[in-house]
């Protein structure tokens, strides 16, 4: 059954084909015979009561450099569409919020992976918290003595935005820092938002893991290693991928959350999780896939296919 695939993504031609998971998906589709379009989050229009964007059909090729070919740019009706792919990175800011909610106004009659009303309500950093006991001690605050406080009680911390992504701003602050005042004025200086501290939790040297979850269901992980005298493991910050198995307590923590994660409709999602502790849970555009087929021969892509052609055909 060939689909009409709507993918919303920022820039294709500036992506890394060896690890951008969207490209990925849209190299399944394209092998299985769905129709491609592709437009950028700033090419999504409400008029009238319709739902469109303008962008561009698209033909996907596995070429450095000559990875894509666009047709004649259109202004389609999303709503013609079997399914549209909200993929673009966050942050997570107001313009991508407004854009879950046009995209909401056309779902699920157009499948939208993943469900963005569920999304919207499931930032990376606050969903974790529904499961307070999978994760380490955490803070969700603005004002700076309260922040102090919750440093002074558990010694080593991490500190960083609540809604940003990709290791940006994240500052490990051990017991002999002194740069938590310095480090609170300038972030509340750039925005009005909250900042979340965490425990430092010291297994992250053997890495942070990157789980892959299918509808609920994990289907494998990568461990991505900080470089040397590094904090963060993110890979475009120089983070090393390993291949790597499931414990059985990050088989447990997958359990807990995995029917949640199903029942909201977050067909394709990456968990963090780093020692005995679940950091993040990533439903807005998580990545991933790549790597672990690299590593582990498992092609993520079509079993998320596999999952959306089965909506479609119910």
């Amino acid at each position: 059954m060939a689909l009409k695939v709507a993918i919303q993504m920022d820039p294709i031609d500036g992506i890394n084909i060896d690890a951008d998971s969207t490209f990925r998906l849209a190299e399944e589709a394209q092998a299985r015979g769905h129709e491609l379009f592709y437009y950028t989050p700033d090419k999504l229009i409400y008029r009238e009561g319709r739902i469109l964007a303008r962008g561009w059909p698209l033909t996907v090729r596995r070429v450095k450099g000559d990875h894509f070919t666009l047709g004649a740019e259109a202004e389609v009706d999303l709503s013609d569409f079997d399914v549209v792919w909200l993929r673009q990175d966050p942050p997570f800011d107001m313009g991508y919020i407004t854009t879950t909610h046009l995209l909401e106004r056309i779902h699920p009659a157009t499948l939208v992976v993943n469900d963005p009303f569920w999304v919207r309500n499931s930032p990376e950093k606050l969903l974790v918290l529904n499961f307070p006991d999978l994760t380490p001690p955490t803070l969700i605050a603005r004002d700076l003595a309260t922040i102090k406080a919750f440093k002074v009680r558990h010694g080593d911390v991490i500190l960083k935005p609540l809604y940003g992504n990709g290791g940006a701003g994240v500052f490990r602050l051990d017991p002999n820092d002194r740069n938590l005042s310095s480090l609170h004025e300038l972030f509340t200086g750039i925005n009005r938002e909250p900042l979340i501290v965490q425990k430092y939790v010291p297994a992250v040297v053997k890495g942070d893991k990157r789980i892959i979850l299918v509808d609920g269901e994990p289907v494998g992980a990568i461990n991505r290693v900080p470089a040397e005298g590094e904090t963060r493991s993110n890979m475009h910050v120089g983070g090393r991928p390993e291949k790597i198995g499931l414990t059985a307590r990050e088989r447990e923590i997958c359990a807990r959350i995995g029917p949640v994660l199903r029942e909201k409709g977050q067909i394709f999602v990456g968990i963090d999780v780093i020692g005995d502790w679940l950091t993040e849970i990533n439903v807005t555009s998580p990545t991933g896939i790549q790597e672990l087929e690299r590593f582990d021969g498992i092609n993520v892509a079509a079993m998320i296919w596999d999952v959306i052609e089965a909506k479609r055909r119910g």
